[in-house]
Parts: structure tokens; C-alpha cells; sequence
């Protein structure tokens, strides 16, 4: 049985969470809190708040033991973007997207 967790709207970039994302899949959910903890990246506290939800998802609505927990599935889709705009030369303007992410967590009994 899969139990999931979702983070939306998390103020950090797709590509980036992507990232810390990629080095633990298909981890136990110990090693890989372990991991996102000596990484020097704010992804990695938000990745790990949202494998604490999914642990903590499992333990108290399906009675599963949190050591035997693995990560099934792991992903970061782009949530809304902020536009916003700097003026440059000759009255020209660029544009600034400020990128938001949803993470999503699968946990699963080994």
C-alpha cells in the first residue's frame, strides 16, 4: 500500500528540487533524511518536510512501522509562476518568472 504526502506551492524552482530529488529515490526513508541533512540546498529542507509528512501519514493512519518505510515514488511538478518585470535599456523591459514547485512523496512497506 502506497501512502502519499503533497507540498504545494513550495517557493523554489522544479528544476532545482529536481535535483536533491534524484538522489534519493528508491531509498529507505532513514537514509535519505540522513542524506537531505548534510545537504547544503533549501530544497533539501523542503524535501524533507514533505518525507516527514509522508512517515508520519503511515504511521498514524495505516499503523506502518516508520523503519521499514522506503520512497516508491518522488516527484516535483511546477506549480504557479510569478511574472514580474525589470526595466532594462532604451525602455525595454525583461521579464522575471519566479517559479513555485508541488512535491509529491509515495512511502511503501518494504
Amino acid at each position: 500500500m502506497k501512502v502519499r504526502a503533497v507540498a504545494r506551492d513550495v517557493g523554489i524552482s522544479p528544476r532545482k528540487v529536481r535535483l536533491v530529488i534524484d538522489m534519493i529515490r528508491d531509498k529507505k526513508v532513514d537514509e535519505a533524511l540522513i542524506i537531505l541533512n548534510f545537504l547544503p540546498t533549501p530544497s533539501a529542507k523542503a524535501v524533507a518536510k514533505v518525507i516527514k509528512s509522508a512517515a508520519a501519514n503511515a504511521e498514524n493512519n495505516f499503523q506502518m512501522s516508520p523503519t521499514d518505510l522506503r520512497i516508491s515514488g518522488i516527484f516535483a511538478d511546477s506549480g504557479h509562476t510569478l511574472k514580474r518585470f525589470r526595466p532594462k535599456g532604451r525602455g525595454r523591459v525583461s521579464p522575471i518568472l519566479k517559479r513555485a514547485s508541488h512535491i509529491t512523496v509515495f512511502v511503501e512497506e518494504e
